[in-house]
């Protein structure tokens, strides 16, 4: 009896991309982003730490998205937000009035929806 041929599991979606990264991969996206982008290094610094937590003192840790409202005593859920995008602009960066408190799902889906749609005008 001949030897049966059998066919290979196709192993495409399990190997990582040579070019670039894996689709959803937010850690990659953010080491990325934290080697490309100079302005990335400002939330690694102490002096933000402080600018955030005051943000989220001043909101009295109230999401500020229109609608939500929410109320987030875990600060490690909660986003200190750049109400106009700042591209890198220092003073922009750093400016309290451009800052709101967000809650993570707001930023996270609402407000980056928001940003990527502007982008593509």
């Amino acid at each position: 009896m001949a030897p049966r041929l059998t066919t290979l599991k196709p192993k495409l979606s399990t190997l990582a991309p040579r070019i670039g990264r894996l689709p959803n991969d937010e850690r990659e996206r953010h080491r990325e982003r934290d080697q490309n982008l100079e302005h990335r290094k400002w939330y690694k610094t102490a002096r933000w730490q402080k600018l955030r937590m005051s943000i989220l003192v001043r909101d009295l840790f109230i999401c500020q998205m229109a609608g939500c409202g929410k109320i987030e005593p875990n600060t490690s859920q909660l986003v200190a937000d750049h109400k106009k995008p700042h591209h890198g602009d220092e003073a922009l960066f750093w400016d309290e009035q451009n800052l709101q408190c967000l809650c993570k799902p707001c930023h996270d889906r609402l407000k980056q929806r928001e940003e990527r749609a502007q982008a593509r005008w």
